[in-house]
């Protein structure tokens, strides 16, 4: 019996190439990477950073320019727990006035997951709609956001115009299951695409205040209210993290699946910057610890450090240039809707002579699975 001498590197790799269908794998826009090909890169983006930065994926920009100074998985997919709230506020916010009052009915809140984070909605009793909207920025109320989105005719005609509010801002990582962010399967975002949706709305002086605003008094039926605070820790020093000086917002988000993410905004000496943290591997605090060292390193720094590592990209809406030819980027493509919340993009980027080529990594996507697991959503 002979035996047969083992393949070389070359032709192992050469074969497996082969192999794969590139026609309907590779499509024609695959060398696009929205916001810009180092967003795709594996490692840090920038320079000098904060030492002991744990999150899987980081990203800090410049509100008003739209320059990203620097990012660290920009593009991985995650799941977004309650920091999806920024885009159903995005989509709903202005479909109703702040002053008007709605009834709540036993139905609006019969489909609230088990679990949830609540502000304490109950049928019968009338809100504002600006009550409403402070339940979900402040408290991350599910039960407030399937209210609105019952009155905005449902939540799957809700989750329908959430996913094409996304395709608008090109954020092409975010697939929407649910408006509230709690977590269901194949529900993803990014760092990048959280960032948009925070940009996008603070343009809105309506999302601006709530995502500013520490306290409120909600209804509790009758003329009896009861005070709920922001769960944004940054914002209002709960549980031992610092306020941090001109923060303006933005929205936390935790589930157990999840862990925790967070964007936020501060404005210092006229210049406003963005920050979002997803998925800290330390410490309960470490997402708010995280965005203010990051936050600190772009107003100290990140203005004489080297040059842009991306952009945030415009909305086709407003007249943005479309970042990648039929509505899809590599990034996009190159994750299923069901793909793993913890997987990583899966196009890797290759330099040489010939310029930033996007492959695809061996299709290790299509084999992942997102893991189970029971999901507290405490927003």
């Amino acid at each position: 019996m002979h035996g047969s001498s083992p393949l070389s590197r070359r032709a192992a790799l050469g074969l497996a190439a082969a192999a794969i269908p590139l026609a309907p794998a590779t499509p024609a826009h695959a060398t696009t990477v929205v916001g810009g090909a180092r967003l795709a890169r594996a490692g840090i983006q920038g320079t000098a950073l904060p030492r002991k930065l744990t999150a899987a994926a980081w990203l800090v920009a410049d509100c008003d320019s739209g320059e990203v100074l620097a990012s660290f998985n920009a593009h991985r997919r995650l799941a977004p727990a309650s920091t999806l709230k920024m885009l159903f506020a995005d989509t709903v916010l202005k479909k109703f006035a702040p002053t008007e009052r709605h009834t709540v009915t036993d139905a609006e809140i019969a489909d609230v997951p088990s679990g949830s984070s609540l502000v304490g909605v109950k049928a019968g009793i009338t809100y504002t709609v600006e009550q409403l909207w402070q339940g979900v920025f402040l408290r991350s109320g599910n039960d407030a956001v399937h209210v609105l989105a019952h009155m905005n005719g449902g939540i799957a005609r809700t989750v329908e115009e959430m996913q094409a509010k996304a395709e608008d801002l090109q954020a092409l990582d975010t697939h929407v299951v649910s408006p509230d962010g709690f977590d269901h399967k194949g529900q993803l975002s990014s760092a990048y695409d959280l960032t948009l949706f925070a940009r996008h709305g603070l343009k809105d002086s309506d999302f601006r205040a709530y995502c500013h605003t520490r306290t409120a008094d909600f209804p509790a039926g009758g003329r009896k209210t009861f005070q709920i605070q922001n769960t944004d820790r940054l914002l209002t020093g709960a549980w031992g993290v610092k306020t941090y000086d001109g923060l303006i917002g933005v929205k936390n988000g935790y589930t157990s699946s999840a862990g925790n993410t967070f964007t936020g905004a501060a404005t210092r000496g006229g210049r406003t910057l963005l920050v979002t943290v997803m998925h800290p591997r330390s410490g309960y605090n470490a997402v708010y610890e995280e965005t203010a060292a990051l936050l600190d390193w772009g107003f100290e720094k990140g203005g004489s450090a080297a040059a842009a590592v991306g952009t945030l990209v415009e909305p086709l809406s407003e007249g943005g240039a479309k970042a990648a030819r039929g509505g899809k980027s590599a990034h996009a493509a190159a994750g299923a809707p069901g793909a793993a919340a913890g997987a990583s993009s899966s196009w890797k980027l290759l330099e040489g002579a010939g310029g930033t080529v996007a492959l695809l990594a061996g299709g290790a996507w299509a084999l992942r699975r997102r893991r189970k697991g029971g999901a507290e959503q405490a927003g």
